[in-house]
């Protein structure tokens, strides 16, 4: 089956998903409903959950989502080889391999997960109108700087930033997000940070660690990241291994909109998808390629408590 061709098929099927379960609400199966790794204080706002032990069967380039919404993603590029032996905690299976490619090269060869629609990914409506999003799960990070970036012809220019994985918005290009964890210049210095986007068009707010990334996230070592956002209060929030993060919002005002009457909710808008290992899901463009790996991603439509993130990692570390 040719590219095109699978994401066609994985859009009509997770759109089909979504017509049955009704036009308001994400499709919840029997399947998916008690996912043997999440925690059961989490199982309820579980929207999407990828262990990569789950190819689609007939194509093994899908995985398919152990959440409730029933969103495949597609492993762009690398296909069925970006599925790897690793564990990154006790009783998992395999995970999922990205990377820059030819950084000498302005080709669409990076390899990156996800899934993109220009109409938007109705299985995600969940993260439409809502007050909270989580990301979460564990990364292993195998680069020392941002990737040489292969969009410039300047040998030794590097993107601003290495994508982790994020929630589009309703109207992205790609690489405009709602919900992202990543690691992203700030003030001439990489750091580790949840950025979101209330407003569709609207503009971002940015929670950096304190701490050096490299000490965050060591080459080689297996982390458990989280990030929160609550679009209600404009409060973001990072903790590593189930612990909170230091860290300080990037601006001062109020670039949220969130200082007047609320309750305060994201744009009414289903997200055109999700970007993992960098942006563009769709390989129209490269955009901050990641060398490293993932596992246990998972994507809530709610701001998930200190204490639950905690739980959380302990449950999966035990």
């Amino acid at each position: 089956m040719t590219r095109t061709r699978r994401l066609a098929a994985a859009t009509a099927a997770v759109l089909a998903a979504g017509a049955l379960a009704g036009v308001g609400a994400a499709p919840a199966q029997a399947d998916r409903t008690n996912p043997r790794d999440v925690h059961p204080h989490l199982r309820s706002n579980l929207v999407a959950f990828y262990d990569f032990d789950h190819p689609v069967e007939g194509d093994v380039a899908l995985e398919r989502d152990q959440g409730r919404s029933g969103t495949e993603i597609e492993f762009v590029n690398g296909g069925a080889d970006m599925r790897v032996a690793d564990h990154a905690y006790p009783g998992s299976g395999d995970a999922l391999q990205t990377r820059q490619v030819n950084p000498a090269q302005a080709g669409n060869d990076d390899w990156k997960a996800g899934i993109w629609s220009s109409s938007g990914v109705r299985t995600l409506r969940p993260f439409a109108g809502t007050q909270g999003t989580t990301v979460m799960g564990w990364f292993k990070m195998e680069m020392d700087a941002p990737a040489l970036n292969s969009t410039t012809a300047n040998p030794t220019d590097r993107f601003n930033a290495i994508g982790l994985a994020g929630v589009l918005t309703g109207d992205s290009d790609g690489h405009g997000v709602r919900a992202l964890l990543e690691l992203i210049d700030v003030n001439g210095e990489l750091r580790l940070v949840a950025l979101g986007r209330r407003l569709d068009g609207g503009n971002s707010q940015t929670f950096a660690a304190s701490e050096d990334w490299r000490t965050l996230l060591p080459k080689g070592e297996w982390v458990h990241l989280a990030a929160t956002f609550d679009f209600n209060t404009g409060a973001l929030a990072l903790y590593r291994n189930g612990q909170p993060l230091d860290g300080f919002y990037t601006r001062n005002d109020d670039p949220w909109l969130v200082s007047g009457p609320g309750p305060h909710v994201t744009t009414a808008s289903d997200p055109r998808g999700i970007k993992i290992g960098g942006s563009f899901p769709q390989d129209t463009l490269e955009r901050n390629p990641c060398d490293c790996r993932m596992d246990a991603l998972m994507f809530l439509d709610s701001v998930v408590s200190a204490s639950d993130v905690e739980k959380q990692y302990r449950y999966m570390a035990r």
